[in-house]
C-alpha cells in the first residue's frame, strides 16, 4: 500500500512514517483540526467502524505491520464482525521541547464476540482545551465556513493499528532502520574513510 500512496504523491524513493506520539498529534492532527494543509498529505480519512482490522490494508496508510488514519471521534466502534473496547488505558502526550501536554493517546484492543484479539488500537486526540482554544477572537466571525467546521473537525482522532503476535514481532517494533541509517552504521565499522 505505502509503495501505491508513494507513487501517486511523488514521494521521494525509501520513504518511511514511523512517527512519533509527538508528531502525530502536533505535525498532523493538530493541523487536521486547525484545517491546516499537512505536506505529505500521506494519512488517509476513514470511517473506522465498518471496518476489521484486517481489512485495513488497501484503505489505510500502511508502514510495516501497523496502519494509520484519521476518523471521526466515536463512542460507537462496532465493526461488521466485533467491536473495540477501550483497555481503560489514557496517556498524555507532551511535547519534547516545552512539556506541553498536547494530545491524548488511548488505547483499545478488538474483540470478536467475547473474544479478545491481538488487534491493538493507539487513538491519538486533542486535549478538549486544544478543541476549544479558538479562542474569542475566532467564534464572533460568523462566516458559515470557519464556525460550521471548526466543530465538526476538532473532532477528528488519528488511529494507529496492529497486530500484537509474538515476541519476535515485538522485538521488530520500530527497530527498522533507514537505509541512511544502514549506511551510516556500515561506514563505523570502516577503520578509516577518506572523504573527497
Amino acid at each position: 500500500i505505502l509503495r501505491s500512496i508513494s507513487l501517486s504523491m511523488n514521494l521521494p524513493p525509501g520513504f518511511r512514517f514511523f512517527p512519533t506520539d509527538e508528531e502525530l498529534v502536533v505535525h498532523f492532527l493538530h493541523r487536521r483540526a486547525s484545517l491546516l494543509p499537512c505536506h505529505p498529505d500521506v494519512i488517509p480519512d476513514l470511517d473506522l467502524y465498518p471496518y476489521d482490522p484486517w481489512d485495513l490494508p488497501g484503505k489505510a496508510l500502511g508502514e510495516g505491520r501497523q496502519w494509520y488514519f484519521y476518523s471521526r471521534k466515536t463512542q460507537e466502534r462496532v465493526t461488521s464482525n466485533g467491536y473495540w473496547e477501550s483497555m481503560g488505558i489514557d496517556e498524555p502526550i507532551f511535547t519534547s521541547s516545552t512539556h506541553k501536554r498536547v494530545g491524548i493517546k488511548k488505547y483499545l484492543t478488538f474483540y470478536l464476540g467475547d473474544s479478545q484479539t491481538n488487534w491493538v488500537m493507539q487513538e491519538y486526540s486533542l486535549p478538549d482545551s486544544s478543541s476549544s482554544s479558538g479562542r474569542s477572537s475566532k467564534r464572533p466571525s460568523r462566516g458559515s465556513t470557519s464556525s460550521s467546521h471548526k466543530p465538526d473537525y476538532s473532532k477528528w482522532v488519528i488511529c494507529r493499528v496492529y497486530e500484537q503476535n509474538s515476541s519476535e514481532e515485538e522485538d521488530d517494533d520500530g527497530a527498522e532502520l533507514s537505509c541512511l541509517d544502514e549506511v551510516f552504521l556500515s561506514l563505523d565499522d570502516l577503520d578509516e574513510v577518506s572523504l573527497p
